[in-house]
């Protein structure tokens, strides 16, 4: 089998909620990449990208050139067993992981698809019949935000990630943490993120604020140090996010003592190749894990469930259904959120049909 085709789609997501970051991020209307790897055997697969704008070093108008240069060893190549080739790839262009992440998508969904089996079948199985779901919640008035957990947690979620800092505000944040709390009672898990946008002083303030309402603190600073400072100044458990990239950051973060759980987001990662690779040495550390993606729909949804199936329960703390927050839903049979918690797809590959209407011309094909 070889590989003949390669088709990249630009397609505008909006949010049905504006979400607001610290240091003025926000996430509205972003571009997602869509590719598709095709075949002299007529089986194709699918990849999806879609970085946030001040996010990640990632940028959406990006993955193109980087897949151009990439056509050139990709373009005839066998797909089937996304390592091998992955490898030439990081020979071929060193780091980009975010452009390669659609890529290798792809390759998982093709040598699945050729095996006849869904993806998690060849990730290690299917550990999990339907997986647990956080929601976001877009960083605004602590009231709006309490009234959104609330709603949330009446239709079955029980794990809330709270946005914070987007008014630079410490005091604020204590009380939208608490409000959310009173919100959703004791039990669910409450989790603030201020997204690398707070400094030690008002992290450690707010920590020392609500460290008797049972919350956990996601990404305080920009450094894993700063935040293992936070960690042990507050006393708090601590998610990583944006300074977890790859296996020496988790083992270094790790070693540091602050990383109770942390985001493997394919895409930081460079695909499903290295995200599995990460979630392996996570559960042997004994790291809860959430497995998700920066932004994006239902491709890229469909490969985070089938990773987070292939998880132990014990150490997969959730996953997020990223097409359920955004339109257009580029499959809309994809599985969506039931009860708080949500399934993998079913059937070969990534068990996703990408609507061509939803999608429209392609940017670019390369043959």
């Amino acid at each position: 089998m070889k590989i003949t085709r390669i088709s990249i789609w630009q397609v505008p997501l909006t949010s049905h909620t504006a979400y607001y970051m610290a240091e003025g991020k926000a996430c509205d209307t972003v571009d997602t990449i869509v590719v598709r790897l095709d075949t002299d055997s007529e089986i194709s697969g699918w990849g999806e990208v879609c970085p946030i704008p001040h996010y990640l070093p990632a940028y959406a108008n990006g993955v193109l050139p980087a897949i151009r240069d990439m056509a050139a060893v990709l373009i005839g190549a066998d797909p089937v067993g996304p390592e091998a080739l992955m490898a030439r790839l990081d020979a071929h262009l060193q780091g980009h992981p975010y452009a390669k992440s659609p890529i290798d998508m792809a390759l998982w969904d093709i040598t699945a698809k050729t095996a006849g089996l869904p993806l998690y079948a060849l990730l290690g199985g299917r550990r999990q019949e339907t997986l647990p779901l956080y929601h976001s919640i877009t960083c605004v008035a602590p009231g709006e935000m309490a009234r959104i957990a609330g709603e949330t947690h009446a239709k079955g979620i029980r794990q809330f990630q709270v946005k914070l800092g987007a008014d630079n505000d410490w005091q604020a944040d204590v009380e939208r943490l608490k409000q959310v709390r009173e919100a959703v009672g004791d039990g669910p898990l409450v989790y603030g993120d201020w997204n690398c946008g707070a400094n030690r002083l008002d992290a450690i303030r707010v920590g020392r604020a609500v460290a008797h309402l049972d919350i956990m603190l996601e990404q305080p600073c920009a450094t894993i140090e700063e935040c293992a400072q936070v960690r042990q100044a507050t006393g708090l458990p601590l998610k990583l996010d944006e300074s977890a990239h790859d296996t020496a950051s988790l083992l270094k973060a790790w070693q540091a003592g602050c990383m109770d759980a942390v985001a493997i987001k394919l895409s930081k990662f460079g695909g499903i190749t290295k995200s599995r690779a990460a979630r392996d040495l996570c559960e042997h550390l004994g790291a809860k894990m959430c497995i998700e993606d920066t932004w994006g729909s239902d491709i890229t949804t469909a490969a985070l469930l089938h990773l987070g199936a292939s998880a132990g329960h014990k150490h997969l703390m959730n996953v997020c259904d990223l097409s359920g927050y955004v339109k257009p839903r580029l499959d809309p049979s994809a599985p969506a959120r039931n009860k708080g918690r949500i399934a993998p797809p079913q059937g070969p590959g990534l068990g996703v049909a990408p609507d061509l209407q939803v999608l429209g011309a392609p940017l670019e094909v390369m043959a």
